[in-house]
């Protein structure tokens, strides 16, 4: 008796996963991209998509603290030997 209500139990929780995956992009939709010149006229201003936000600084950061962590667990794996 136990057995078929835990066979059950994983049936439903199958079904219910299943579903949910196939309806999920039913109901995820994305939106559309923004318009390149900020919805104004054509030629009224030269903004990228994206609003041009510089990335320079904070791609340096973020290579600056992942060096410093793998070198951080590399001297702690041959410290440990």
């Amino acid at each position: 008796m136990k057995k078929n209500i835990k066979d059950m139990k994983k049936a439903l929780r199958t079904v219910v996963v299943l579903a949910f995956i196939l309806t999920a992009p039913i109901f995820v939709i994305a939106q559309n991209p923004p318009h390149p010149n900020g919805g104004g006229a054509p030629g009224g201003g030269n903004t990228p998509v994206g609003g041009g936000a510089p990335i320079g600084g904070g791609l340096i950061i973020m290579m600056a603290l992942s060096a410093a962590y793998g070198s951080k667990k590399i001297y702690k794996t041959f410290k440990e030997e």
